[in-house]
């Protein structure tokens, strides 16, 4: 008996090990566990696109929010609750990349250095801006001299979003010290960033206060993904958002609020955005092959997606589509 014992435990032992790294690769959208994450890095040598932020500008809790949904943030707050921004790394060519520079930079970049397997202090080899509204371009502020004091980390912009960035303080500080070098982009025209990897700006309705905004059309060896985190509704795009998601894998898009019934403060006309339930039924007649391509990001605080026990966020998954959540990996 000892014998067999003996005999059979190296390959009980090989059959858990198998089991442990099969069970690893079950990524999940949501609470996407550690373990996982490393799997999927280890295991590749494409390119990935990890969520590193699905929260509106302003964050959660949001500032002078006592309402439910800010109140016990306040003393406990939930540390994945990071403003939007996405993070692409090509494993082969050693780059990685930002989409949005947010208030939330600093445990951003640590993050998506942790899950790539990279020292955390690797800077990104650039970072793509959407528009001048705070919570997607002011993590600038972190590569200046009072704080990381970046030598002419590469940050791409449109050019409005340049020129407000060059002419405006504290901005212009950091263009003027070398902390940032501005790199030219035009709609529609794609950049390649690596033989893998390209990235291409496309222009998007919003409140154009300071600069154009503009989404971004991502393209892997493999797979596309679409990121519009702020547009004002579909309806005043000129391009139809239905044939949008049909031309890639992947489509995350604004969500920030559910309905309109959220704000009883604030005349919500004036922040215009596609609500959830008008997307859904925009998309409705969509196959489901179609659906499961959507995942909804860029939450106000007082979104119920934010909460995956909701009765909200319960429906938006039923019906086929998906929440962006924070530390999230896709492969392209």
């Amino acid at each position: 008996m000892i014998l067999i014992k003996q005999f059979l435990t190296p390959y009980i032992l090989a059959f858990a090990v198998v089991m442990l790294v099969f069970s690893c690769k079950e990524v999940k959208t949501q609470g996407v566990s550690e373990i996982a994450i490393e799997e999927s890095f280890n295991d590749s040598l494409g390119v990935q696109l990890v969520v590193l932020g699905n929260i509106q500008d302003a964050g959660s809790p949001q500032i002078g929010c006592a309402k439910d949904c800010c109140k016990n943030l306040l003393e406990n707050p939930d540390p994945i609750r990071n403003v939007v921004a996405l993070g692409l790394a090509d494993r082969k060519y050693q780059k990685t990349y930002l989409i949005e520079a947010t208030p939330d930079i600093g445990q951003q970049l640590g993050a998506f250095n942790a899950i790539a397997f990279y020292p955390p202090d690797r800077l990104p080899d650039g970072v793509f801006l959407t528009h001048a509204h705070i919570g997607h371009y002011t993590g600038l502020m972190y590569f200046g001299k009072e704080a990381l004091n970046a030598n002419r980390l590469l940050v791409y912009a449109m050019p409005k979003m340049r020129s407000f960035l060059t002419q405006n303080g504290p901005w212009g500080q950091l263009v003027l010290n070398e902390n940032i070098q501005l790199a030219d982009l035009k709609a529609d025209q794609a950049m390649e960033l690596t033989p893998a990897l390209k990235v291409t700006p496309f222009r998007v309705p919003h409140r154009d206060e300071y600069s154009e905004t503009v989404g971004y059309h991502i393209e892997g060896p493999n797979k596309k993904a679409l990121f519009i985190p702020d547009i004002d509704k579909w309806e005043r795009w000129d391009k139809s958002i239905i044939k949008a998601i049909s031309e890639v894998d992947y489509a995350f898009i604004d969500a920030t609020f559910y309905d309109g019934e959220e704000l009883d403060a604030r005349d919500i006309s004036e922040i215009p955005h596609p609500f959830v339930v008008e997307s859904m039924t925009l998309f409705d007649e969509l196959p489901t092959s179609e659906k499961d391509k959507i995942y909804f990001i860029h939450f106000n605080h007082t979104n119920p997606l934010i909460n995956t026990e909701s009765e909200q966020y319960k429906a938006v998954i039923r019906n086929g589509y998906h929440v962006a959540s924070f530390r999230q990996i896709l492969e392209l």
